[in-house]
């Protein structure tokens, strides 16, 4: 049975009999679900900066199996099929949460600049007017997902337009998904009985993660491939069996289902296997996958979660055997699970194990684990809320606020700020949140500027370290490192000698953004903690069009595809680049002249014309001549002049404009809309 909605252009079915691609190799309860998206075909244009690329938006459900991508494109000619066209490579980038960051033609980017990773493929042609490609993903991020679309750079030639019909080559993309439904949920502090029959390779689990919290644990206890009521010979009841007899691997992922090389761990070499995610990623859905070696045999075993929670302090983060309000009562789950904030988990998990059948409490079935009957092992009475390198400490974080000017110009002002304070003994945590969809379009800017009247002649360094989703953590080591095990941010310092930095990221991840600060001394062996000194530093994050409004050589652009705004330079004088700061292909300042005074020179050539067509009284077209000249000669002049202007006569400098950007506005085609900034 097919369902058939629509919205705007996007052809959506869902299947739920469709075949799956292993359906053994998860848990029996689950089923698979079929989706279907198609965007309507469009004209591609070749490269010349991202204001000719054609973007595509799509969002891939959660709990995605695996998202193929059908790539089409075809030949057009006279509205008809264009068997006679040429072919040319078509070039198709993806990049989930945000457009692609592309560079075809390897250009220079603005300094300071980051630039995110895309996939990308090309497509040749199979047929004289057609040409098919798959592109598929396993497991695939949730959420927005972006396609970029353009042919190769054109070669240059010059033809005369009538002549024939133009080729077009249209390019069209269809998305089919398999998500699962079904999935059992984890609750943090609880653990259930669970087995993998042996008609099935693995089972998959879910846990949401909320805000604060510093790491998570899963554990695999009492796994055998026997039944705990029915021990196998020679084995006790209440032993835990894990070891030679666990024969699977516990694998964990943020937001997808684990792949080949999320963080896994072998269980048979660990009893109880617990597998660690120090610094997980914040309010999203982690994954777990047990996936048991080939065999022909069921296996048994208790699964749990445990997560610390940075929010509270270790007085209210009692076991739930000590109280009634289950784990973690303030852990802010999503509103499905209850209210929007403050959710707790007594609202809905009763503690004991009687009111809620297959689901017992941790208190009543953890003997195996600890002695003291505790899942959540105890911390500091520290009630801050962002992790630190150590796991037992947790820094509050300074919210920032959000003032909206223009499209894509936005400045995230600090509370009691810009001037910062960074301590000696702990770091300084900001967050910057990015708006869903609207904020991806345009370019995160970041500037830390050091006071160095502050600094009293120490030799003090600030790190700044900017990640998306959680906050990462500097070490107090001689290798200063914006990482962690499974994610990695963008690393800034500031010093004496070099008292500014700048960061500059187009097309950012939506969300928000942690930037950590943290002041250390430099010694002998590297950076250590400083003493009883307090750095001061200034701090502007802002989010704009483009970057440097594209600098003198480039306009940029407001675009729109479908209902996505999304911001690109066009530029011009022959500068490239993502902001038209790539001087190696621009015109010299000689050459610019040279063109000017020859296009005023052929235009003069209209005044025989003029004077016959006036001696013979045909007013007409002496009048069409005398426009034609005149009109010609003005529009290219204006032009090309204001590039002269900003062109130095001997060197080829780049002053950019001042911070609002300037309005422009350009006739529009019918792929891209182009809006006044």
């Amino acid at each position: 049975m097919y369902v058939f909605a629509r919205r705007n252009v996007t052809n959506h079915f869902s299947d739920s009999s469709s075949p799956s691609p292993s359906p053994s190799l998860f848990h029996p309860d689950c089923h698979f679900v079929t989706d279907y998206f198609t965007r309507t075909p469009r004209k591609l244009n070749a490269f010349r900066s991202f204001a000719s690329v054609e973007l595509f938006h799509f969002s891939v459900p959660e709990d995605t199996v695996v998202a193929v991508w059908n790539l089409i494109t075809f030949k057009e000619q006279g509205g008809t099929f264009g068997d006679s066209c040429p072919d040319r490579n078509v070039t198709v980038y993806f990049r989930a949460g945000a457009p692609p960051v592309i560079n075809p033609l390897h250009t220079r980017f603005p300094q300071d600049t980051i630039v995110p990773g895309s996939f990308a493929v090309t497509l040749t042609w199979t047929l004289p007017n057609r040409t098919t490609g798959v592109f598929n993903v396993t497991s695939p991020l949730p959420g927005d997902w972006f396609l970029a679309a353009h042919l190769p750079k054109d070669e240059g030639k010059i033809s005369v337009k009538g002549l024939y019909e133009e080729c077009q080559y249209l390019f069209q993309p269809q998305l089919i998904v398999q998500r699962l439904i079904g999935i059992s949920v984890l609750y943090p502090g609880y653990f259930i009985e669970q087995m993998v029959p042996a008609h099935n390779r693995s089972v998959l689990y879910k846990v949401f993660i909320p805000s604060y919290v510093s790491s998570v644990k899963v554990q695999l206890a009492n796994c055998s491939t026997h039944p705990r009521d029915q021990p196998s010979r020679g084995q006790t009841r209440d032993r835990d069996s894990t070891g030679d007899s666990c024969s699977v691997v516990l694998k964990i992922r943020a937001r997808a289902p684990p792949v080949h090389n999320s963080s896994a761990l072998d269980c048979r070499e660990w009893s109880p296997c617990e597998l660690d995610t120090p610094l997980p990623a914040w309010e999203h859905w982690y994954y777990i996958l047990v996936e048991r070696y080939l065999s022909n045999q069921d296996v048994y075993f208790r699964i749990g979660v445990q997560v610390t929670d940075c929010s509270k302090s270790s007085a209210s983060k009692g076991s739930p055997s000590s109280s009634s309000s289950g784990p973690s009562s303030n852990l802010n789950l999503p509103q499905s699970f209850g209210s929007a904030m403050g959710f707790s988990l007594s609202e809905t998990l009763p503690s004991t194990p009687a009111g809620l059948p297959g689901l017992p409490s941790h208190a009543q079935n953890s003997s195996s684990l600890d002695p003291a009957g505790s899942l959540l092992s105890p911390q500091d009475s520290i009630t801050h809320m962002a992790p630190s390198s150590d796991p037992h400490r947790c820094w509050p974080i300074r919210p920032t606020l959000r003032n909206e000017l223009d499209t894509f110009s936005v400045h995230f002002y600090i509370f009691f700020g810009p001037n910062i304070s960074v301590p000696p003994d702990r770091a300084a945590v900001f967050s910057i949140n990015l708006m869903p969809v609207l904020d991806s379009g345009g370019v995160l800017n970041m500037e830390l500027k050091l006071n160095l009247s502050s600094l009293r002649g120490e030799n003090i360094t600030v790190f700044g370290c900017l990640n998306h989703g959680m906050p990462l953590s500097l070490k107090d080591n001689s290798s200063v490192k914006c990482e962690s095990d499974s994610v990695s941010g963008f690393l800034l310092s500031v010093n004496s000698s070099s008292n500014i930095t700048k960061l500059r990221i187009p097309y950012p991840q939506t969300g928000t953004w942690y930037l950590s600060l943290r002041s250390l001394c430099a010694t002998e062996h590297g950076f250590e903690p400083c003493s009883n000194m307090t750095a001061e530093v200034y701090l502007r994050s802002y989010l704009t069009p483009c970057i440097n409004d594209c600098g003198t050589y480039g306009q940029c652009k407001l675009l729109r595809t479908n209902n996505y705004l999304y911001a690109a330079c066009e530029c011009k004088a022959g500068w490239d680049g993502w902001g038209c700061t790539d001087p190696s292909e621009a015109y010299s300042y000689s050459f610019q002249l040279l063109s000017t005074l020859l296009l005023c020179l052929s235009n003069l050539m209209f005044v025989p014309p003029v004077v016959i067509a006036v001696r013979g009284h045909y007013l007409l077209e002496a009048s069409v001549y005398i426009f034609t000249m005149f009109f010609s000669t003005v529009s290219y002049t204006h032009t090309h002049t204001l590039t002269l202007i900003h062109t130095p006569k001997h060197t080829l400098s780049l002053t950019p404009p001042p911070p609002p950007p300037h309005t422009h506005t350009h006739r529009p085609t019918h792929t891209h809309i182009l809006l006044p900034l």
